[in-house]
């Protein structure tokens, strides 16, 4: 697993993926951004029902489809065009982020998913924020999504829209229901894999640094 890390101190690298640039202005980070200003309209349709407005849960699914969509693309784009950028290591976490809470939000609060495991979603989230709070103390920046991060996101991607779907009653919503349920249990089971790896590289790093600073006083 590959850390790319915007940091001053030296670090271990795995392979020779080029560093990320400085550029802003590209297709994969207009995708990521475009991906962040849907999540309060994705919001905004999934609670509609809770504030006495009609259902708009078929939209909403459209606009998580189209989100699961551009994340796939602003990724593959970014490496075949060389344009992996640090702004875009930012953008594309945090708005896979956004959506899983702003999806967690509107279940919950429709009931459709139980708190408690809402609860240990947002754990990891509490988790992985300690984790990014010691890196910042030694002088690194977030670290490179990880293939088991973005599997767990998928994961969950796909788990959010089917148990929206099965919202309802018939053999279409016990099917979602069924198919949203598993989905949801591998998602999270890897989600915080993801985290406990995350973990253990920037404890790779932490460790990196303090021997680094020790030689250097020596």
């Amino acid at each position: 697993m590959e850390a790319h890390v915007d940091a001053a101190p030296p670090q271990p690298r795995d392979g020779g993926v080029d560093a990320p640039s400085d550029r802003v202005l590209t297709i994969p980070n207009a995708l990521s951004f475009a991906r962040l200003l849907g999540v309060p309209v994705f919001l905004w349709l999934i609670l509609a029902p809770e504030f006495g407005g009609p259902k708009h849960d078929l939209w909403a699914l459209a606009l998580l489809m189209l989100s699961g969509i551009s994340d796939y693309l602003d990724g593959k784009l970014a490496r075949r065009w060389n344009q992996v950028s640090k702004v875009g290591a930012i953008l594309d976490p945090a708005a896979d982020r956004l959506y899983v809470l702003a999806t967690l939000v509107g279940l919950t609060w429709r009931e459709i998913l139980p708190i408690w495991l809402t609860a240990i979603i947002l754990g990891r989230e509490l988790f992985m924020g300690v984790v990014l709070l010691i890196l910042r103390r030694h002088r690194y920046g977030a670290l490179s999504v990880s293939f088991v991060g973005k599997a767990a996101t998928f994961n969950l991607m796909y788990a959010f829209p089917l148990l929206l779907l099965s919202d309802g009653t018939g053999r279409v919503a016990t099917l979602a229901a069924i198919f949203g349920w598993a989905f949801a249990w591998w998602g999270t089971a890897l989600y915080w894999w993801a985290g406990v790896l995350y973990a253990a590289q920037a404890k790779r790093l932490v460790a990196a640094d303090k021997a680094s600073r020790a030689a250097t006083a020596g």
